[in-house]
């Protein structure tokens, strides 16, 4: 297992399990065949509505809580400062646990940053006090960055964004960079390309990509496992997702082999700048969903 120290000192599991779109009913079994396999580091969030299962996932897993680093995120629902302080509650008490290794916020939400900035400054709190070890954003562009710098005193550990080598958000990820948070892949492996398709008409992903494929064939590896190390060798956090437990383990088998420094930049000229997830600037309704308390 590689690791990374963030900005505060704490020590996080370089490659994590996400359980985006992994439904209630295969949520705990994934966690669970994920941390046999060695897996150390889960990351969830409370509007995947999969927070319970990801906890009995980890009781049943027979792994000491300890051992395990936890991340989750507050929903733009929950934003505010009293707010967030609760979705902490919320989602330690689905969880079964009562502190979290990482606590991020999900969305800038730039139409309402001042709420942002409230809900960012309860992290600081849930952090001061010990509730968290560390806390960081997601989908957070440059401009999103600077502005919380502006309002806030923590510089975030991590901030968790689309990337692949399709969208490789050199930009964002050098800012991160310049400010001591470290980035973390959310879709490592391109899985968001499977879905809204190209402007062409094309479906090309790069888990079918013949230049990945050429340099896994040179070490006996597939397309997935030569993205999470191109991934960890760039010093980057990779959460790929996944229900079944055989693509859970290869997912996992990527400590036994380095990409020569021409192979990294063979992937790195994949980009093509285009973005597979949602516009982080793009105005969500208030009321798009809730999140359960119970």
């Amino acid at each position: 297992m590689d690791f990374i120290t963030l900005n505060n000192g704490v020590r996080m599991p370089a490659l994590g399990l996400g359980v985006f779109q992994s439904s209630a009913d295969e949520t705990a079994a994934a966690v669970e065949a994920a941390l046999r396999t060695g897996y150390r580091h889960i990351d969830t969030a409370a509007a995947y509505m999969n927070e319970r299962q990801v906890g009995e996932g980890i009781r049943a897993s027979g792994v000491d809580r300890d051992e395990i680093f936890i991340e989750t995120k507050v929903w733009i629902s929950q934003y505010g400062y009293d707010e967030t302080l609760h979705a902490f509650d919320i989602s330690t008490r689905k969880l079964g646990v009562e502190t979290l290794d990482l606590l991020i916020l999900h969305q800038p939400a730039p139409w309402q940053f001042d709420v942002t900035l409230e809900a960012y400054r309860a992290l600081e709190r849930l952090l001061a006090d010990g509730r968290v070890r560390s806390i960081g954003v997601s989908n957070f562009t440059p401009t999103h960055l600077a502005r919380l710098a502006e309002g806030s005193t923590i510089v975030p550990a991590v901030n968790q964004i689309e990337l692949h080598p399709y969208f490789a958000q050199k930009e964002n990820e050098a800012a991160d960079t310049a400010q001591g948070t470290v980035t973390q892949a959310w879709s490592p492996i391109g899985g968001i390309t499977f879905y809204p398709g190209w402007s062409d008409g094309s479906s090309r992903n790069p888990l079918s990509d013949p230049v990945i494929a050429g340099i896994g064939a040179e070490h006996g590896k597939t397309n997935a496992q030569v993205m999470l190390r191109w991934h960890l060798q760039e010093g980057r956090s990779a959460i790929p997702k996944s229900v079944k437990p055989q693509r859970i383990a290869e997912n996992f088998d990527v400590f036994d082999f380095e990409l020569t420094p021409k192979q990294l930049a063979a992937i790195d000229a994949l980009d093509l700048g285009v973005r597979g997830g949602p516009d982080p600037d793009e105005v969500r309704p208030p009321g798009q969903f809730t999140i359960p308390e119970d």
